[in-house]
């Protein structure tokens, strides 16, 4: 039997014993291949097993690539989440502070405000209240509360005496 796809010249014959013998063992050896190649091919437990052992080595390799990519995403999104966060919280101070420099402000301005009106009350009741009440009109301009406190009293009792009067 030749082998025409090795390249190799064909076998015309043997020129000697020696020779016919190394010609008999490799036929022996090359029929010995054949033979195991074709019992391979009829072994379809073995071949089915075989597939089935590289199809678990797949599936386990995939596995630990998944497990792999599924932690991966799972750190990218919390950096994302963590990054968002940070931002998040920067602008939250920094509306805070705005708040803040603006409450600030608006609190001068009002104090401001409160200071010249004040200032205005005082000359004008200086000017236009008689002289015996004036202490008493100049203390209610520089104390509103305890004033309003009195003359809610007063109101009060003037309203009660005035609604149940004494018979």
């Amino acid at each position: 039997m030749t082998d025409r796809t090795s390249g190799e010249p064909p076998v015309t014959g043997a020129k000697g014993p020696d020779e016919l013998r190394s010609q008999i063992e490799r036929t022996r050896s090359e029929l010995g291949d054949t033979v195991e190649e074709l019992a391979g091919k009829m072994d379809v437990k073995g071949r089915a097993r075989a597939r089935a052992a590289d199809l678990r080595d797949k599936a386990g390799a995939m596995t630990v690539q998944l497990r792999s990519s599924a932690a991966q995403a799972g750190h990218t999104v919390h950096d994302r989440a963590t990054h968002a966060g940070h931002k998040v919280q920067d602008k939250a101070v920094k509306s805070g502070h705005k708040v803040q420099d603006r409450t600030l402000q608006a609190g001068h301005v009002t104090q401001d405000t409160a200071s010249r009106t004040s200032a205005a009350l005082e000359r004008r009741a200086e000017r236009s209240v008689p002289r015996p009440a004036r202490p008493l009109v100049l203390a209610a301009v520089r104390h509103p509360r305890p004033a309003l406190i009195v003359g809610a009293a007063l109101a009060a009792v003037v309203v009660v005496s005035w609604r149940y009067p004494k018979k």
